[in-house]
């Protein structure tokens, strides 16, 4: 049985850090960096006893927008619902009710995102990004 849970202080972070530091999204980052994205966030870890098998979080001024970052799931229990459940908590949550907008960008999960509401990008030409040079240097893009 998973079991989902937002107190910062059960999550491993060196595990957190380890995920997010191999994904496509931020490859390389240091744990600095992991260590302030999770006090800057509401943050869920997902357990199968005391083993952390999956992690969110949600950037949000709990008023108007909130941004869904890191989503990841252990590679041997990915396929058990374990992401829906994620995302799908924070969906729930009462502290994200009311919000006009929630965000996100994936380059693989579209179809889980899709079946929790989320679509693509109904005014595209509407949205900007300003990248660090480092991180567009990583991504191989100009800033």
């Amino acid at each position: 049985m998973i079991e989902l849970d937002d107190d910062k202080a059960r999550l491993q972070i060196d595990r957190v850090h380890q995920w997010l530091a191999s994904s496509y999204w931020s490859p390389g980052i240091d744990r600095d960096t992991v260590e302030r994205a999770i006090f800057g966030s509401h943050c869920l870890g997902a357990y199968d006893g005391a083993e952390q098998v999956g992690f969110a979080r949600m950037i949000t001024d709990h008023a108007t927008f909130a941004w869904l970052a890191d989503v990841w799931v252990e590679e041997n229990v990915r396929g058990q619902g374990i992401g829906h459940k994620l995302v799908g908590w924070f969906l729930d949550h009462p502290d994200f009710q009311g919000l006009r907008r929630m965000a996100l960008v994936t380059a693989d999960a579209h179809g889980v995102y899709e079946s929790l509401g989320f679509h693509t990008l109904l005014r595209p030409e509407r949205y900007m990004e300003r990248l660090s040079s480092d991180f567009a240097q990583m991504l191989k893009v100009a800033p």
